[in-house]
């Protein structure tokens, strides 16, 4: 049915629970979800290892309750981070499979394949799906493929960012982009409703709650122009969360009922939440319903039931959590809830009613939009951004996509203060100027260092790059230089530092490839910085004491130096002032142990002391 030696491109969706392939047919002028080996039109993301082969998707999935050990699914909650962190330690009690941490910290899947341990990364997992994803494609379309457009939760840091790129190269595909899955959703809404006519500028919100992932973001669609007005998210956020309730629910039902603890017995674990996911999504339908497991452990079967009411209360916390990344969307946005003309849902998990109910409640009675599936959209947008990006399609809409970065992105001053440049859900590509002082005499070089984040204490956010400008070395305290930020199309940073005294420039490109972040979720570091928000300006206020004492000690030495060469400075006044200087000098010397309203108090002092004096000579 395909065109021979065309060169296809198709949009992947790389969920943690299901993946989705889906390519633009130009003959049609339309996107084609295509259906797996099985029929289906999404594949479970799981691999599965067994004495003589590998299972992939349906096949791994269907027979994990027999092999729990050996089938890994969830990869996309491994890829890009470490094994040392919380998230992941979290997540090690609840999976079956073997996860262990090699030299670096990075967390390699331990497996049993032919009678041996492999040690497998997870990349190395989700290249698996993705090649399995790329052949349900290649048997479509009768062709090969190789290039691809792959989907990314809007929240994935850059270091997952690229171990998703590594896994589409050793899939042996091309990756021409990396989109966030809820603006690949509103490529779809867009295109759905440009084929029903709707016109005019359009607030759309994508409510994105998947299996392991949940991102929202606020787009303005006007003609062509699709723009992020703000995205927010939470990647260890959705459905599977919801079933480790459940399983955790009817492990202590069992226990009590029982007396048998099945903690320990992946098996049993594994058969009982494959029943929790088919009880959630009858839940969906129906106000109750029940789990039935034949010899759970041992000879004990299990049967019981929950409501959905029940199920609303275990997850109620995870909902709210839903609500308040909503909320914080619409903020950044700056935009009201009745400018918002469509809400759209996408994410299997945003069928759950009370998500719905809630959602609809913010949104003061506004009906959801549910015209597309929530299933195949991201896919559906992916296909249609690698159609406009293969330029041999032709009848593909003249679509333009405006992106925004997900972090503030800035440099670190005196006192490891984080400077803005560029603010988070700043639409790219952008370039910004910010003039900088240097900040002590003589400096042969100034250190430029590059962060992104939301914390006050440059430290505490993602060191990017460093580099040096080398400019005017007598120059003094207060000479001015110009740093530049610039974001182009495919996220590619590049910051340069600018002395136009002296002419000298330097600067460092961060790409994706280097991985900007190594092992904190960017989700988790907007929600570090609300709950250090009140430290963060302590820290804030400290340090700017710090700097007012430490410059008005600076400005008061050179004075003085200009009164006692024109011999008119006392010398009982010369001694009072040098005792208070070096006071300040000892206070700032013990920075760390001393309170902010020291500081400030002694600069009134000294303030107090020495103006008079110096006013009188």
């Amino acid at each position: 049915m395909a065109e021979q030696n065309k060169e296809w491109a198709v949009g992947i969706d790389l969920g943690t629970t299901y993946s989705c392939v889906a390519v633009w047919l130009e003959e049609h002028c339309r996107v084609e979800i295509i259906h797996n080996d099985q029929g289906c039109r999404t594949t479970p993301s799981s691999v599965a290892f067994t004495e003589n082969q590998r299972l992939i998707g349906d096949a791994a999935k269907n027979q994990a309750a027999i092999n729990p050990t050996n089938t890994v699914f969830d990869v996309k909650r491994l890829i890009g981070r470490r094994y040392s962190d919380p998230i992941i330690q979290d997540d090690l009690k609840l999976w079956p499979f073997k996860v262990i941490a090699d030299s670096d910290d990075k967390p390699m899947i331990a497996v049993s394949y032919q009678g041996q341990e492999k040690h497998i990364s997870a990349e190395e997992i989700s290249s698996m799906i993705l090649t399995k994803m790329r052949e349900t494609a290649e048997a479509y379309l009768e062709s090969g493929v190789k290039n691809v457009v792959v989907t990314v939760p809007a929240y994935f840091n850059d270091s997952q960012r690229q171990a998703t790129k590594d896994a589409g190269t050793i899939a042996g595909l091309n990756v021409m982009r990396i989109i966030n899955e809820p603006t690949a959703a509103a490529l779809a809404y867009g295109l759905d409703k440009r084929a029903k006519c709707v016109v005019g500028e359009r607030n759309i919100f994508i409510f994105d709650l998947g299996g392991g992932t949940f991102d929202v973001s606020l787009l303005s669609i006007k003609g062509d122009v699709f723009e992020v007005k703000a995205t927010a998210g939470d990647t260890h956020l959705g459905g599977e969360d919801m079933d480790n309730r459940m399983v955790k629910y009817f492990v202590e039902e069992f226990k009590r009922k029982n007396k048998v603890d099945i903690n320990g017995n992946p098996r049993a674990l594994r058969r009982l939440r494959t029943a929790c996911e088919r009880a959630k999504r009858t839940l969906s339908y129906a106000v109750d319903t029940t789990i039935e497991v034949d010899a759970l452990s041992g000879s004990i079967d299990f049967c019981s039931s929950i409501s959905r009411a029940r199920f609303e209360e275990l997850n109620l916390d995870l909902f709210k959590r839903c609500m308040e990344t909503v909320d914080r969307c619409l903020v950044d946005s700056k935009m009201d809830k009745s400018d918002v003309d469509d809400v759209v849902l996408v994410g299997g998990s945003s069928r759950i009613p009370k998500v719905q109910q809630l959602l609809q409640d913010y949104f003061k009675g506004k009906e959801l939009c549910m015209s597309i599936n929530p299933d195949e959209a991201v896919a559906y947008g992916a296909a249609i951004q690698a159609a406009l990006l293969t330029k041999s399609n032709k009848f593909v809409p003249n679509l333009v996509l405006l992106d925004v970065t997900p972090l503030s992105l800035g440099i670190s001053l005196k006192g490891d203060l984080m400077s803005v440049v560029i603010p988070r859900n700043t639409t790219i590509p952008v370039e910004k100027k910010k003039g900088y002082e240097r900040s002590e005499d003589f400096q042969s070089s100034v250190s430029i260092q590059v962060y992104e984040g939301e914390r006050k204490r440059a430290s505490d956010n993602n060191l990017l790059g460093f580099f040096n400008l080398y400019g005017t070395p007598y120059a003094l305290r207060g000479h001015p230089l110009t740093v530049s930020f610039s974001i182009d199309a495919d996220g590619i940073l590049s910051v340069i530092a600018e002395e136009e005294s002296s002419g000298s420039k330097n600067g460092i490109t961060v790409t994706n490839d280097k991985g900007r972040l190594s092992t904190q979720q960017i989700m988790r570091m907007i929600q570090d910085a609300e709950i250090y928000k009140a430290e963060d300006q302590k820290y804030q206020k400290k340090v700017q004491a710090i700097n007012a004492l430490d410059d008005f000690v600076y400005m008061i030495r050179k004075a003085i130096d200009d009164v006692d060469n024109s011999n008119k400075l006392h010398s009982r006044d010369k001694t009072k002032i040098n005792m208070a200087i070096a006071e300040a000098r000892k206070l700032l010397d013990a920075s760390q142990q001393t309170e902010t309203v020291v500081f400030v108090d002694h600069l009134n002092e000294v303030k107090s002391l020495i103006e008079p004096i110096l006013r009188i000579n």
